[in-house]
Formats: structure tokens, C-alpha cells, sequence
């Protein structure tokens, strides 16, 4: 029996579990569309695992070896499965304290008629940074925003597009959002190196979008009115609005400029929300209340309730209704799952000796950190198309890249931000895959109508691309800058 160092494979036999796995996954997303995230797709990242190690059994790798490769991979990620279970908590406890409602709120209120597209921009990134989800920004706010700018006599393309873009900047630099956790995880990147890492391509595509969106603006002329009383008078009836509701965040913020682990900054960040939900939101407690029990036990309950498991708060706006809720910790683990189902297939990869063989075959190719930055960009596009799945084209991107920018001597950071860079922004440009087609649904606007107003979404790929040819940010192994 060998171990991986000993077996070499061809590299046809090595890139067939990849093939594999995005040929049941083209058919799995066909049947379940949105769903797939719900299980089926990390079980088949599992099958395909299996499959590659019958590969491994044909090349005399033994079960042992297969087995202690899983092993060491799903460990490499025990933090970062803990600290996506604290996301989910603190996400909770933000929001049943106002926090996130108070962001949205202030996001809000600097909409204005005379910068209403680079408005739409700012707002979508203050919420979409706020709940790391750029699906829950585009579905709440930004069908509002739509709505307004069809008001206004803007093209809905045009509004749709300045969404996308805002949701898709928080989406990439949140530290509560999946993809930027999951790009972490795979790469084995500190969470707060990554989104450092990724301010370097994100504030230049994100300013660019701005200029544009100013300039578009001011070639639009209108009489309408963004009013959005309706949206702020609902979150003050149902929240106490304040700016002291900010100092959590700014704490979480300075512990994370102090370089704090990430998983201490997010439990004193969720311990600190709960704290502030029963000083400024008790009747958000008294109304998630069942009222089984005393006062004191009944706040520990929804307390409690809100960290681990799912909390709805409803409003009497619809709009704010998918907002103000969420899955706590039992709402990542669908995510989790993800992520062991990624490390038991790259595990088995290893084992097989399938990474060395792909990386080999790369590195023969990328002979300059050009290319190898390229080709990352070019997998995780033509993986968003066939895989038709975001998640996917970075977990699978992340694993088959991750030696070859090690035996480039770059650091695992630049991996992760271009996995960023052109896996999660990309997917919202492409009908059929699952974001391209859940933000045209709920925004009622084509991919093709948003499309080339998306312009923070379609530039972020060659930004990254910039950099590598540039050599700007670009860290090596052993620089500690």
C-alpha cells in the first residue's frame, strides 16, 4: 500500500472526480435549484469523495491513508466551524438588540432624490455588510429601491444594478457572511486577514462603481420623490433607534484592529448583543416571549433561543419581514455541512495524490504568478457557469489551487481574495446560476438588464488580475506584511 507522496497519477485519472463532482452537481442544482444548498449538494462533495478514493484503491493507496487525509483535513477547520457557529449567534443577538435594524434605519436615511443611484449602492453595502447576506439585502431593501427607482423614471436595469453591486460588496467583506467565511476556511486563512486582504481589490472596484453611478446620476433627470417614510417609521415603531446602539459593533471593530482572535471578538460581540437587547429592546423580548416562566427566566429563553435556533420578528411591512430574522447558529449549519463535505473530498484528493498531479500540471503551465492568478479566475468562472453554484466554484477552485500558490511561495490570502474576487461576485451575472436567478426573481429585473450596471460585480475579476500583473499586494510566504 502506498501513501500519497508515493502514488502518481496521470493527470486525465486525476481530474476525473472533479468532473465527477461537477456532473452531479449540474444535476443536482437542475432538479433542486435553490434547495441543493440544503444538503444534497455537500452530500454528493462526500460521493465524490468516495469515488476518488476507489480511484485511490485501484493505485494501492490504503484505507488507513485515505482515512488520516479526511481526518487531518476536517481538522484543519475546526476553527473556522466555530467561528461560523458564533456568526450565526451573533447575528441573532444584532439583531433582536436593534443593531442591525438601527443600520438599516441610518442606511436609509441617506437615501436622497439627487444621488439616488450611488445611494442605492451605499445603502446595499451598509445592510449587506451589516447581515453578510447579499440575498437578504436584494430581497428586502433592494425590491424597495427597484420600486423607488421605477418611481423616479430610472430603468430598473440601472437601479438593479447598483443592488447587486452594493449587496455583493458586503457580501464579499462581512465578516458575518458564508462565502467570505467558507473562502476563509478553505484556504485556511485567519477570517480577519482575508477581509483585510480583500479591501485591497474591493475599495478601488467599489470607488469605481461609485464615479460611475455619480456620473449616471447626474445624467438622470427626475421629478419623483425617494420617499421611504414607510420602511423608517416601521423599524422605530418596532425597535428603540439609537446611535449608542453602535458601540458594539465599534468594539467588535477595535478588537479586530487589535488583531483579537476572531472567535473571542465574535462571543464578547454576541455576549455584548444580548446585553444590549435587554437594556434596549425589551419589548422585542417580551414579544418573543412565551410567557411560560418568570420575567428573568423568560429573557434567558429568547436569549438563549435567538444564538442557537431561528427567530422571526414581524413587522407590519413585508418588505422588513425577511430582514428582521434569523437562523443563529442552527442557520449555518448547512454552511458547516459544506465545509466538511469540501474537506472530506479534498482530503480524499490529497490522498490519492490527485492534488499533487493537478498542481504539478498547473504549475507547468502558470510559470509566472500571472498566469496562476488567471487560471484561479478562470476556474472559478467556468465553475460558477457549469456548477451553476457559487459555493461550489470556491470550495472546489480553493482546494485544487491551494499547492500551487504554495509552491509558488504566495501566501494562502492571496488565494482566498481571488476566489472572492471572481467566485462569489460572478455568480449574480449568470442566469442559471442559483444567485443570478434568485436576484432577478426577487428584484424582478433580467441578469441581462442588470448586467452591465453591475459594475462592481464584473470588475472585481480583473482588478485581482491587475494586482498579480502589477505585483501590488501580492504577499509571499514569510512576509509579514
Amino acid at each position: 500500500m502506498k501513501n500519497s507522496s508515493n502514488v502518481s497519477l496521470p493527470i486525465g485519472i486525476a481530474l476525473l472526480p472533479i468532473f465527477f463532482l461537477v456532473l452531479l452537481l449540474s444535476i443536482n442544482v437542475l432538479i433542486y435549484g435553490d434547495d441543493s444548498l440544503n444538503g444534497t449538494n455537500q452530500f454528493i462533495l462526500i460521493l465524490s469523495g468516495l469515488f476518488g478514493a476507489s480511484i485511490g484503491f485501484i493505485y494501492k493507496v490504503s484505507y488507513k491513508e485515505i482515512l488520516k487525509n479526511i481526518s487531518n483535513s476536517v481538522k484543519s477547520v475546526t476553527g473556522a466551524l466555530l467561528i461560523l457557529l458564533f456568526v450565526g449567534a451573533l447575528a441573532g443577538t444584532w439583531m433582536i438588540s436593534g443593531i442591525i435594524p438601527a443600520m438599516v434605519y441610518y442606511g436609509l436615511k441617506i437615501l436622497d432624490p439627487n444621488i439616488f443611484l450611488p445611494a442605492c449602492v451605499i445603502i446595499c453595502s451598509i445592510i449587506s455588510v451589516a447581515t453578510g447576506s447579499s440575498w437578504t439585502t436584494s430581497a428586502t431593501v433592494g425590491i424597495a429601491l427597484v420600486g423607488i427607482g421605477k418611481a423616479l423614471g430610472i430603468p430598473p436595469g440601472m437601479v438593479g444594478g447598483a443592488v447587486i453591486a452594493g449587496a455583493y460588496f458586503g457580501d464579499k467583506l462581512s465578516p458575518l457572511s458564508d462565502t467570505t467565511n467558507l473562502a476563509a476556511a478553505v484556504t485556511k486563512v485567519d477570517l480577519f486577514k482575508h477581509i483585510k486582504y480583500l479591501t485591497y481589490t474591493t475599495i478601488p472596484s467599489i470607488s469605481i462603481t461609485l464615479i460611475v453611478f455619480i456620473i449616471l446620476g447626474f445624467l438622470q433627470v427626475s421629478d419623483g420623490s425617494t420617499d421611504n417614510t414607510y420602511l423608517l417609521t416601521t423599524i422605530t415603531e418596532k425597535f428603540n433607534i439609537t446611535l449608542i446602539l453602535f458601540i458594539v459593533p465599534i468594539l467588535v471593530l477595535i478588537m479586530i484592529i487589535k488583531k483579537t482572535p476572531p472567535l473571542i471578538a465574535l462571543v464578547i460581540g454576541t455576549l455584548a448583543g444580548a446585553v444590549f437587547a435587554v437594556i434596549f429592546q425589551p419589548q422585542i423580548i417580551s414579544e418573543l416571549s412565551s410567557g411560560s416562566y418568570s420575567k428573568l427566566t423568560n429573557t434567558y429563553v429568547v436569549i438563549m433561543d435567538t444564538i442557537t435556533g431561528p427567530v422571526n420578528i414581524e413587522t407590519n411591512n413585508v418588505i422588513l419581514n425577511d430582514l428582521f430574522s434569523t437562523g443563529g447558529m442552527l442557520g449555518m449549519m448547512n454552511t458547516i455541512f459544506l465545509v466538511i463535505g469540501t474537506m472530506v473530498f479534498g482530503g480524499v484528493m490529497e490522498a490519492i495524490g490527485a492534488l499533487k498531479t493537478i498542481s504539478k500540471t498547473l504549475l507547468q503551465w502558470a510559470d509566472t504568478t500571472f498566469k496562476l492568478f488567471a487560471s484561479t479566475v478562470a476556474s472559478c468562472l467556468a465553475l460558477n457557469v457549469s456548477a451553476s453554484d457559487q459555493y461550489l466554484s470556491i470550495v472546489v477552485s480553493g482546494k485544487m489551487f491551494e499547492k500551487a500558490f504554495k509552491d509558488k511561495n504566495l501566501a494562502p490570502e492571496n488565494l482566498s481574495r481571488t476566489l472572492e474576487d471572481s467566485a462569489t461576485v460572478t455568480s449574480a451575472l449568470i442566469p442559471w446560476n442559483s444567485c443570478g436567478a434568485y436576484h432577478s426573481s426577487v428584484l424582478g429585473v433580467g441578469v441581462g438588464e442588470y448586467f452591465i450596471y453591475a459594475i462592481f460585480n464584473w470588475i472585481s475579476p480583473f482588478m485581482t488580475l491587475i494586482y498579480a500583473a502589477l505585483r501590488i499586494k501580492i504577499r509571499t510566504l514569510g512576509n509579514k506584511n
